[in-house]
């Protein structure tokens, strides 16, 4: 099945991959906080696999940016507080 990603979605699924990378972190280290495999993550770096609500939770707060950075929604990773 072939994946179709909007041009908000590819925004958001490479923003997690630069954040996991500019943290120096493994994709096996975030999937282990995430309490998922490796390979389910890297899907969500491809777009291959929609990331759930709580998984976006858990990826703002490792990188204590917004959910709206993440989804590409603002350029500005401050978080309300």
């Amino acid at each position: 099945m072939a994946t179709f990603l909007s041009r908000s979605d590819e925004g958001m699924y490479q923003r997690i991959r630069e954040l996991r990378e500019d943290h120096d972190l493994l994709q096996r280290q975030v999937a282990d906080r995430l309490y998922c495999s490796q390979q389910v993550y890297s899907n969500y770096e491809l777009g291959q696999r929609d990331v759930p609500t709580e998984v976006l939770i858990r990826l703002a707060d490792l990188y204590r940016v917004s959910i709206d950075y993440l989804l590409g929604q603002t350029n500005n990773p401050v978080r309300n507080q």
